[in-house]
C-alpha cells in the first residue's frame, strides 16, 4: 500500500524513452515512469538505467495533451511557504516547468499558443496546496473524512482545480478509465503520493492576538472549477447546476495553537450540536465559519459589444428550473439550510435578474411565504420570500433581496446592518464549527462541540464588490461571536475593539477581495476603501474609476484569452478533439476589410499627430496641411464610428474553436 501523503520531494530522471520519478525521502516506495512519446505509465520496484537525474521538483502539477500524440508533464518547480495551518506548512505554487514526451523537431504554432495560454494562466493563478493537510475541505467535513484513504480520494471534488489534468495519474491509480469506465487494471496504491490536489483561491495565515490572547487567523477560500472562467463569458447556470464564480470562503480561529502537533486531522464521528466536551483552556481549539458566494441560478449571459453596459440576456426561468434544482440539491447536501442574499439593483438593467431569481425561488418552494419592508425611499428594501412551513428539502432556501444600492448611496456603508439585523436569527441558528483537540490521540482527532447546519450564499451582478462588503461584515459579527464563546471577549465588547486585529482583519479580508476579483474581472475589487478603513474616502472612489476602466478593457479585449486558459487547464476544451495540424485554429477569419480598420484608425491618429507638430514655412499657404488633418479626422472619426457600432467584431472573444 503507497503513502496516504503527496510526497514532499521528488526527483526527476530522463532519458530518451522515459522520465522516472523518484521521492528520495522515500527510498522503499515504487518509481513512477512515464514512457515516451506515448505517456503511458509503469510503476517499478528497482532503479532505472540509462536514466540521468534532471531537478528536484515540487510535485507533479498533472498531464495534459495538447494535440494528437503530443503531452506534457506539468511539474512545480518552485513553491512558497505560507504559513502552517495546525502544524502542516501550506504552500503557493510559484513556478512550473513543462516536460514534452515528444521531442518537437517541428513547431506547430497552434501548440505553441496552447502552450502560451497555459503558462500564462498559471503564471496568474493563485493555486495552493499542502502535503499532510487537506485544503479543499474545510474543517468541519474533514472532522467526518475517512482518514485511511489517501489525500487525493478525500478532496472535494468542486475544489480540486488540477483534478483533470490528474486524470492519467488517477485512471492508473484506480485501474479505470473514467471517460470510458472500462477497467484495465488492479489499484496501484503506488501512484497515490504522485498525486497532489491543488486549490485555486486565496490564503492568509496570521498569528496575532485580541485582548492578548494570541491566536492564529486565517482565511481560506476556495474557487470551484465547475463554470470557471472570466466576467463576461462565464455568467449564471450551466445544465449540470454548476454557477459562474462559486466560491467557498472559510475564515478559521485557531486558539493555543502552540500545542498543536503535526498529525494529521480527523473529528469523531456522530458528534452532535452543543454537545459538551472538555473544557481545558489549554486545548487546542478550531472554529470555522463558511459562506459562499455565486452567480444567480438561472439561464443568463451578457454579451460584450464594445459598449460600457454589455447587452443582457435572460432565458425563460422555466428552461433552468432542473439545473438549479441540482444547484441546490448540492447546496443543500453539503450546508444545509441556505439563507440566499441577492445584492443586485432593483431597478434599471438588473431588475430582470432579480426577478428571475425571485421566480426561481417561488417555483422551488412548496408554499412560498413573502414579506417586504419599504420606507419613503424604497418600496422594497428588504424582500423575503421562503417557506410558510417545510414540506420537502428546497423549502431549506431562504430568499432575503437587499436594496443595497439605494440603502447605502451617499457613502452611507453603515446602513448594510439593515440586512445583518435581518439575517442575525439564521446566523445563530446556523451556528459555526468547533471542534477541540483530544490530546494524546495519535491520530490527532477533535472532539466536535458544535457545526455549522446552514450557510449564506450571497450574490450581485459579478458576485464581487458589493458581495465583499456583506461577507466581511457577516464574518466580523460571527468572529465578535466566536470570540464570546470562548470568554475572550466580555458582553458588550467586539472585536473591533482591539484596533491592532481589527486592521489586520479588515486587511485580510481586503485582499480576499481583490483576489476573487482579480481572477473573475481581471482587476482588484471596487469598495475595497471601505473594507480596510471602515469608511468611504475619496481617494478609493477614485481607485475604484481606475479599476472600473481597467475592468472595461481588459473584459473587452484580453477575457478571450484568458477564459482559453481556464478551458484548457479545466479540460472545458480538448486540443486532442481539435484539426490539430492545420495550424490555422488561431487564424483571424474575419474579412480583411474588417481586420483593417483598427490599422487604418491608428494611422489617422499618427498622421494627424505628426501634422499637428509640422509648422508650415513663413509665407507658405497652411490649407493644405489643414485639409490633410481634417482629412485624416474624418477618416479617424469613421473607423471609431464604426468599431463601436459593429463592437462584437471586435472584441476578444480568443481562440473561436475553444
Amino acid at each position: 500500500m503507497g503513502s496516504l501523503f503527496p510526497f514532499r520531494d521528488i526527483n526527476v530522471h530522463a532519458s530518451t524513452s522515459h522520465y522516472a520519478f523518484t521521492s528520495p525521502s522515500s527510498p522503499s516506495s515504487q518509481t513512477l515512469v512515464v514512457e515516451r512519446p506515448s505517456g503511458d505509465l509503469r510503476l517499478s520496484d528497482g532503479a532505472l538505467l540509462g536514466a540521468k537525474r534532471v531537478s528536484s521538483i515540487a510535485g507533479i502539477l498533472g498531464i495534459i495533451r495538447l494535440g494528437l500524440a503530443d503531452k506534457y508533464i506539468i511539474t512545480i518547480t518552485k513553491a512558497q511557504p505560507m504559513g502552517r495551518l495546525k502544524g502542516h506548512m501550506v504552500y503557493k505554487l510559484i513556478a512550473t516547468e513543462f516536460l514534452p514526451l515528444r521531442e518537437r523537431t517541428l513547431h506547430d504554432p497552434d501548440e505553441d499558443t496552447y502552450l502560451n495560454l497555459l503558462k500564462t494562466f498559471l503564471r496568474s493563478g493563485p493555486m495552493y496546496f499542502s502535503y499532510s493537510f487537506d485544503l479543499t475541505n474545510r474543517f468541519q467535513r474533514q472532522a467526518h473524512a475517512d482518514t485511511s484513504m489517501p489525500l487525493w480520494k478525500r478532496a472535494d471534488d468542486r475544489f480540486f482545480w488540477n483534478k483533470f489534468i490528474q486524470s492519467d495519474l488517477i485512471d492508473f491509480a484506480t485501474g479505470q478509465d473514467r471517460s470510458t469506465g472500462l477497467r484495465h487494471g488492479g489499484h496501484q496504491g503506488g501512484v497515490d503520493p504522485f498525486i497532489l490536489p491543488v486549490i485555486f483561491g486565496m490564503m492568509r495565515i496570521t498569528n496575532s492576538q485580541v485582548k492578548s490572547t494570541p491566536l492564529t487567523f486565517i482565511l481560506i477560500t476556495r474557487r470551484s472549477r465547475h463554470r470557471a472562467g472570466t466576467r463576461y463569458l462565464t455568467r449564471g447556470i450551466d445544465e449540470q447546476g454548476h454557477v459562474a464564480n462559486f466560491n467557498e470562503t472559510e475564515q478559521i480561529v485557531i486558539v493555543n495553537d502552540g500545542v498543536g502537533g503535526l498529525g494529521g486531522f480527523a473529528g469523531g464521528e456522530g458528534m452532535q450540536n452543543g454537545k459538551i466536551g472538555r473544557n481545558n483552556s489549554n486545548d487546542l481549539q478550531i472554529m470555522s465559519y463558511v459562506q459562499t458566494r455565486g452567480s444567480v441560478p438561472v439561464y443568463w449571459a451578457e454579451v460584450n459589444s464594445l459598449h460600457y453596459t454589455p447587452n443582457l440576456q435572460v432565458r425563460g426561468v422555466e428552461a433552468a428550473v432542473n439545473a438549479a434544482k441540482r444547484h441546490f440539491d448540492e447546496q443543500i447536501r453539503v450546508y444545509g439550510d441556505n439563507y440566499l442574499v441577492n445584492l443586485v439593483n432593483q431597478k434599471g438593467r438588473e431588475e430582470r435578474i432579480k426577478l428571475a431569481y425571485e421566480n426561481m425561488i417561488r417555483i422551488l418552494l412548496s408554499s412560498p411565504s413573502e414579506s417586504k419592508q419599504v420606507d419613503h425611499a424604497t418600496d422594497e428594501k428588504i424582500h423575503i420570500l421562503e417557506a410558510s412551513r417545510e414540506k420537502q428539502k428546497y423549502d431549506r432556501l431562504h430568499y432575503i433581496y437587499f436594496d443595497f444600492h439605494n440603502e447605502t448611496k451617499g457613502l452611507r456603508w453603515h446602513r448594510a446592518q439593515i440586512l445583518l439585523d435581518q439575517l442575525k436569527e439564521g446566523l445563530e441558528q446556523g451556528q459555526y464549527f468547533r471542534g477541540v483537540d483530544l490530546p494524546g490521540d495519535a491520530q490527532g482527532r477533535f472532539e466536535i462541540r458544535n457545526e455549522q447546519t446552514a450557510v449564506v450564499r450571497t450574490n450581485c451582478m459579478d458576485c464581487l464588490d458589493r458581495t465583499n462588503v456583506v461577507q466581511t461584515m457577516l464574518a466580523r459579527w460571527t468572529l465578535t461571536r466566536q470570540l464570546l464563546d470562548l470568554g475572550i471577549l466580555q458582553p458588550g465588547q467586539s472585536a473591533d475593539d482591539d484596533e491592532t486585529f481589527q486592521a489586520l482583519f479588515r486587511n485580510v479580508w481586503a485582499d480576499n477581495a481583490d483576489v476573487v476579483s482579480r481572477s473573475y474581472s481581471g482587476t482588484g475589487a471596487l469598495k475595497t476603501d471601505f473594507t480596510r478603513t471602515g469608511e468611504r474616502t475619496r481617494a478609493g472612489m477614485a481607485q475604484d474609476f481606475k479599476n472600473s476602466l481597467t475592468r472595461y478593457i481588459k473584459n473587452n479585449f484580453g477575457d478571450g484569452p484568458r477564459q482559453d486558459g481556464f478551458d484548457l487547464f479545466l479540460g472545458v476544451y480538448l486540443p486532442s478533439n481539435s484539426s490539430v495540424g492545420t495550424n490555422a485554429l488561431f487564424k483571424d477569419r474575419r474579412p480583411v476589410l474588417i481586420q483593417s480598420i483598427p490599422y487604418l484608425l491608428a494611422a489617422s491618429v499618427f498622421l494627424v499627430f505628426v501634422a499637428s507638430l509640422a509648422r508650415p514655412r513663413p509665407g507658405s499657404t497652411t490649407w493644405p496641411l489643414r485639409a490633410f488633418v481634417i482629412l485624416w479626422m474624418v477618416v479617424g472619426g469613421w473607423c471609431l464610428h464604426f468599431i463601436y457600432t459593429h463592437g462584437m467584431l471586435y472584441v476578444g472573444l480568443g481562440c473561436p474553436t475553444v
